[in-house]
């Protein structure tokens, strides 16, 4: 079977290597073999490669956050999971052919399930859920502010915030998304810059925003303290910028905003192994029913990672790229 190691940390497409390893096996007592079908190339995995995310394995090491398999056979013990089903794997090291992990490991999808689309289920989905949900208890009717909102996380919080009937106001860089936007849900758009907070108070007619999502740190994370109310949060998820997230000493000390971060694995951490269950089965009749997608710019062979990683850090793209492990009809 083939899977994709790195030998060293660096650039993704000159470390990462296609390579012919031996089989998982037979499952064991509770555990579920699946082949894997496809797997999306995340700014996470991408990190990873570069030695730059938290999680820096002894090499070599195996990268890949999520992927979308078919079972193929179960052990001694397993009920649940079935051979055939389509499951998700909560495990990380998914960039490969095959896995053998614990039956509990995975989240079997409903039928019909859209296998690419299903490959993106793990981590952004649940990540726009629980933003909306776990950070500030939101009251019917609330804006939420957000930066990157033309991200796969960003348009899930549009679509979930209007679903749940929650107002979204959107900072992007081009005007020419704010169409895009808004046909998915978005309430209202402005443009990142310095003026933002006069952007926000006349996009929102001056309403009181207990709540912004900030996935750019430095210099946006400030500008978005300016548009959260007294005793209101800014929620730092991601850095693209690189910078640190910093918002002003005024703000916190004589207006009461709090500055606090996520990471998906600790917010899921807070709920028991059911809820976690039944939030991503949740999360997967919502794909069923369209409601939670992401746009794909294009698949790549398992064989062909390298062009896979050239294109996944290409500017310009207009979604994720996928790699193909497996083929099925």
């Amino acid at each position: 079977m083939k899977q994709i190691l790195i030998d060293a940390y660096g650039a993704p497409e000159q470390v990462a290597r296609c390579a012919d390893i031996a089989d998982v096996g037979a499952p064991g007592p509770g555990e579920v073999v699946f082949d894997v079908l496809y797997f999306p190339i995340n700014p996470a995995d991408l990190a990873f490669c570069r030695g730059q995310y938290r999680l820096r394995p002894p090499l070599p090491a195996t990268p890949g956050a999520e992927c979308v398999g078919e079972v193929i056979a179960i052990g001694a013990g397993v009920s649940g999971v079935a051979v055939g089903d389509r499951v998700i794997n909560l495990q990380r090291e998914n960039w490969t052919q095959r896995r053998r992990v614990p039956a509990t490991d995975v989240i079997v999808l409903p039928a019909g399930v859209d296998p690419k689309q299903a490959a993106m289920l793990r981590i952004n989905p649940p990540t726009a859920r629980l933003l909306l949900t776990d950070v500030v208890a939101l009251s019917p009717g609330e804006w939420v502010l957000q930066n990157v909102a033309n991200s796969a996380v960003g348009r899930l919080v549009i679509r979930m915030a209007r679903a749940r009937g929650w107002k979204t106001v959107n900072i992007v860089r081009r005007q020419a998304l704010f169409d895009e936007l808004t046909a998915l849900g978005a309430d209202a758009c402005v443009l990142e810059g310095d003026d933002l907070a006069q952007q926000v108070k006349a996009a929102t007619g001056g309403a009181r925003i207990r709540l912004g999502l900030d996935a750019v740190g430095g210099r946006a994370t400030t500008l978005m303290s300016d548009c959260i109310a007294d005793e209101g949060t800014v929620c730092h998820y991601g850095s693209m910028s690189g910078q640190e997230a910093v918002i002003p000493r005024h703000a916190l000390i004589y207006r009461g905003v709090t500055l606090t971060g996520f990471m998906l694995g600790r917010f899921l951490a807070r709920h028991p192994a059911d809820e976690v269950q039944a939030i991503y089965r949740e999360l997967a009749a919502d794909l069923l029913a369209g409601t939670v997608d992401a746009p794909i710019d294009g698949i790549h062979p398992i064989e062909d990672i390298r062009e896979a990683l050239i294109h996944a850090q290409q500017g310009g793209r207009s979604g994720k790229v996928l790699v193909q492990a497996n083929a099925r009809a």
